[in-house]
């Protein structure tokens, strides 16, 4: 049965620069998170228990030898929930924005 619908199909191709090679070096092997209990770094809410467990989590961050690389992958990857580089979930949506401006200034 012809339909008249041709049977080619479109090929989507999805690319994606990264800015830092996160295998190479990789600093989650000296992170001062990685032998504490992930549930730690994401709080469920943002009030109550989570506030002392937001602070828990930057406690582990403070001291952290790979605080800015770990920011720097939260940010280049968009990681919404939990705790990265010392940073809760608003601080980072905020830090984002300026952190792509800041990226489309220099590409530009």
């Amino acid at each position: 049965m012809d339909t008249g619908i041709g049977t080619e199909e479109a090929t989507l191709a999805l690319t994606w620069t990264r800015s830092i090679e996160w295998d190479t070096d990789d600093w989650r092997k000296s992170a001062a998170c990685k032998d504490t209990d992930p549930d730690l770094f994401f709080p469920i809410g943002t009030t109550g228990h989570a506030v002392d467990q937001i602070e828990a989590a930057r406690a582990v961050c403070i001291s952290c030898d790979a605080r800015d690389a770990c920011l720097e992958f939260a940010l280049s990857t968009n990681q919404e929930s939990g705790v990265w580089g010392g940073t809760s979930e608003e601080e980072r949506r905020k830090l984002r924005k300026a952190w792509l401006a800041a990226r489309r200034r220099r590409s530009a």
